[in-house]
C-alpha cells in the first residue's frame, strides 16, 4: 500500500514539472546590435585561419639567372666568419650561383735567427758564452719547447735586417739559421658566378685585401 502511494505521488510530480515547462517557453536570446562600418568582428583563436604563404621569397637571398655570357670569379680571402656572412649576404642577390669554401691559410709573421739546437743544456749554454766571449749581444738559450736548447739571436720583420744578423754571426765562426716565422689559420673564400663584367667591389661594403681570380664555371 505504501509502495503505491509513492509511485502515485511520483507520477503526480513528473505531470506538475511538464506541464511548468510547457506554460513557461524558454526566453528569445535577442541578436547581438550590428557592428559599425569598418569594425571587424570578434573571431576566437581556435577558429581564426592561418594566413595564406607569402610568394615571395626574401630578394636578399636568390640569386639571378645564369646569363649567357658568365663570368665565373673566386673572391678572398676572408679572415673571419663574421666578414664571409657580410660578404655572402652582399652578393648573392646580384649572382648567378654563389658559394663558399673554407682553405688552410699560412701567413708570415717574419723571420728568426738561431743556432741549431745543442746536445743539451749545458752545451747550450756553452755556445752562449763562447758568442758572449766575441762581443755578441741580444740572444738568449731556449729552455723548453719545440726550440729547445737553441740559441735565439733575433726575430725580424724585415727578411734584410735578417740576413744581415746571420752574415754577422757567420763571420763570427758561427753556424747560424734564418728561417721565416709563419702561422696557420682558416681562411674562406667565395666562388661565384655573374655576368661578364661583373663589378664585385661596387656590391662589398669592405673590398680592401680581397682579390678576384677568375677560374672555370664548372658545370
Amino acid at each position: 500500500m505504501i509502495l503505491r502511494g509513492l509511485a502515485v505521488f511520483l507520477l503526480c510530480l513528473n505531470l506538475g514539472v511538464a506541464l511548468w515547462w510547457i506554460a513557461h517557453p524558454g526566453a528569445v536570446v535577442a541578436p547581438p546590435p550590428p557592428l559599425a562600418a569598418g569594425t571587424g568582428s570578434l573571431v576566437l583563436l581556435g577558429e581564426a585561419e592561418a594566413p595564406p604563404p607569402s610568394d615571395q621569397a626574401e630578394v636578399g637571398a636568390v640569386p639571378v639567372p645564369m646569363p649567357a655570357m658568365a663570368a665565373c670569379l673566386s673572391l678572398g680571402p676572408f679572415d673571419t666568419p663574421a666578414e664571409l656572412r657580410v660578404a655572402m649576404n652582399a652578393l648573392t642577390p646580384h649572382v648567378a650561383r654563389i658559394q663558399f669554401r673554407e682553405v688552410a691559410a699560412t701567413e708570415l709573421r717574419g723571420y728568426r735567427v738561431f743556432l741549431p739546437a745543442a746536445g743539451n743544456r749545458e752545451a747550450a749554454l756553452a755556445t752562449a758564452r763562447q758568442l758572449a766571449a766575441r762581443g755578441v749581444r741580444d740572444y738568449y738559450v731556449v729552455t723548453a719547447g719545440e726550440q729547445e736548447n737553441t740559441v735565439s739571436l733575433g726575430l725580424f720583420r724585415d727578411l734584410d735586417n735578417a740576413g744581415k744578423r746571420r752574415d754577422e754571426l757567420t763571420a763570427l765562426g758561427f753556424q747560424p739559421v734564418l728561417e721565416p716565422r709563419t702561422t696557420h689559420a682558416p681562411a674562406w673564400w667565395i666562388d661565384l658566378a655573374a655576368e661578364a663584367g661583373f663589378d664585385w667591389k661596387a656590391r662589398l661594403p669592405h673590398s680592401d685585401g680581397i682579390d678576384a681570380k677568375p677560374v672555370a664555371c664548372d658545370g
